[in-house]
Order: structure tokens, then C-alpha cells, then sequence
């Protein structure tokens, strides 16, 4: 048989990033919000364990045991003790969330190999077990796993689910070209530099604002402590962000450690117009528009 997970994107309404601890990491206070951008991750018996891709940018995804989604699959047989032969499987990524984007594309796929693989071999492990994998995998796969809305603190692996009191509806620049996470993290700490990082905290007026589903509230509350970073290597996006501020978004951010910008509008209709108005600026690759919050991790699909 083989069994399909179709699992979400994220943006981060808040990014508050706290000074680089002993262990290289930086404790965060982090609003995930998952978005209607979806992978979706096929497992299916093999001989041994492989990885394919397809969809936008598969030709920059790491096909070998690197692959966060690799990395998952090895992590469940190792915990539950299966051999190579019944660990073997297929894994096949097809790709929708944008690569090297910010949006958590690598995390995703991670958070959807574990859940089909579970399925698979019949490992029924609990929500907590999959969680610490998730968890010792990186940052942001929990969440992945656990979709909706959620405050992520340590790392940003320690999930509070939030409640969403309606949709919000988002436009997402796709660039041309990525950003590599630890590099803009890095370029966080130089621009920070022999000055005192205060303590990330989340902000009560966002969180308030989510719970109420209030876009206008929302909008003045977005924040990225990293988009300073992200600006300073990667100076065009400042473009975007203004092209889509122009276009009459609510809000616009780095998403994540980008390159993708995030641009909140007001309704399912406005955010149709700041999705065309960036692409008739050409300072964007591509934009989507999706609704939020999503759901995590789901089985979508079984097959004989």
C-alpha cells in the first residue's frame, strides 16, 4: 500500500528573536500561523529507503538521507527498532510550498514523512512521541505536524496552541533566488553585534487580535525581528514588500528567514489584486494567495 500526507505552510505573524545561546540556537517567541500551501508526502514500500520530488523547485531539494523528510523516516524506524528491510520506503515530496522560502517547506515534508511512515509500518506511535521526533529534527516541524495556530518558545519546538476567531487571507511573493536559515540567523547576530538582545516575548495585542480574526488588528501587530537580516542580504525584497504595501495590502513582512514576503489583505478579492499587482511589478518570481489558519499533518489518502 502507500499512504499520502498533505501537510501546510507556515508564516510567522511574529518573529521575536532572543540573543544567540551556548548552543549556537536563539530562544524565540514565535506565531506560527499555518497557511493553505500544502506538500504532500507519498510512502511506499522499497527495498530501501529513497527519495523523489516533484513540482516547483524539486530541482533544489536534496534527494539523499540529508532530506529533513529522510531524516524522519530514519528517526521513527531507529525509535521503533525496525530493520533496513522493513524500514525500506519510498518517499515521494511533491512540492507547492516554495524552496528555501521561509514558509517551512523542508519542515513540512519532514512532519508528513514521519506521519506517513507511521501509517505505513503500523508504528502507531503517540502524538507525543511524534512531537519529540518532530522536535529533535528542527525548530519548526513540530508545528508542521500540528498546524492551525500556535506560540512556539525555547527554540521555537515548544508548541501552545492558540485559538483563530476567523480566516485571514495572505498573498505570498515567491524571489528569485533562497535563503539559507542559519545565514540569515548569523547576519541576525553581526547586525547585533557588542548590543544586549532583549528577551523574545510574545505580544498580547497579536495574540488578541488573532483570537478575535481581526485583519486591521492583526496588521499592526505583524513582526520579524529577523527581516533586517533577511533585508540586509538579500536588498531587492525591500521592493517587494513595498510594490505589495502599494498594491493596498494591510501589512506586509519577510516571511520567516525568507526570501518570500508575506502581504496580509483583507479580504479573499483584495488579496487577488495585491497578487497581480506584485507580479506586474516584476519584483517578484511568482504570488500565491492563501487563506490561513490550515490544518497539520493529515492522511489524505491510502492505496492498495
Amino acid at each position: 500500500m502507500s499512504v499520502t500526507v498533505r501537510v501546510p505552510a507556515k508564516v510567522n505573524v511574529q518573529l521575536a528573536v532572543g540573543g544567540a545561546r551556548p548552543d549556537g540556537f536563539h530562544d524565540l517567541a514565535n506565531v506560527f500561523l499555518a497557511v493553505g500551501l500544502y506538500d504532500e508526502v507519498t510512502a511506499t514500500p522499497a527495498d530501501e529507503l529513497r527519495i523523489t520530488c516533484s513540482g516547483p523547485g524539486a530541482d533544489q531539494v536534496p534527494l539523499d538521507r540529508t532530506n529533513l523528510a529522510a531524516r524522519a523516516a530514519l528517526a521513527l524506524a531507529e525509535r521503533h527498532g525496525l530493520s533496513a528491510a522493513d524500514a525500506g520506503v519510498h518517499l515521494h515530496i511533491d512540492k507547492d510550498i516554495p524552496v528555501a522560502g521561509g514558509m517551512a517547506g523542508g519542515s513540512a515534508d519532514a512532519a508528513g514523512a514521519l506521519l506517513a511512515c507511521d501509517a505505513l509500518w503500523g508504528t502507531r506511535a503517540s502524538r507525543q512521541e511524534l512531537l519529540d521526533i518532530c522536535a529533535e529534527l528542527g525548530s519548526d516541524v513540530p508545528f508542521s505536524l500540528v498546524g492551525g495556530a500556535a506560540l512556539g518558545t525555547g527554540r521555537g519546538e515548544r508548541l501552545r496552541p492558540l485559538d483563530v476567531g476567523g480566516d485571514f487571507h495572505w498573498v505570498f511573493a515567491v524571489a528569485d533566488g533562497g535563503l539559507s536559515t542559519p545565514a540569515v540567523y548569523r547576519e541576525f547576530d553581526r547586525l547585533h553585534e557588542g548590543t544586549e538582545v532583549p528577551e523574545p516575548v510574545a505580544s498580547e495585542e497579536l495574540l488578541a487580535a488573532l483570537a478575535k480574526g481581526d485583519a486591521d488588528a492583526l496588521a499592526a501587530t505583524l513582526t520579524n525581528d529577523l527581516q533586517p537580516a533577511a533585508l540586509s542580504l538579500f536588498p531587492s525584497l525591500a521592493d517587494t514588500l513595498a510594490a505589495g504595501r502599494a498594491a493596498g495590502a494591510l501589512a506586509a513582512l519577510v516571511s520567516g528567514s525568507g526570501p518570500t514576503t508575506a502581504f496580509l489583505a483583507r479580504d479573499a478579492e483584495s488579496a487577488q489584486v495585491v497578487a497581480g499587482a506584485l507580479l506586474a511589478s516584476g519584483s517578484c518570481r511568482a504570488a500565491r494567495v492563501a487563506d490561513s489558519p490550515a490544518p497539520g499533518a493529515t492522511v489524505i489518502r491510502r492505496a492498495a
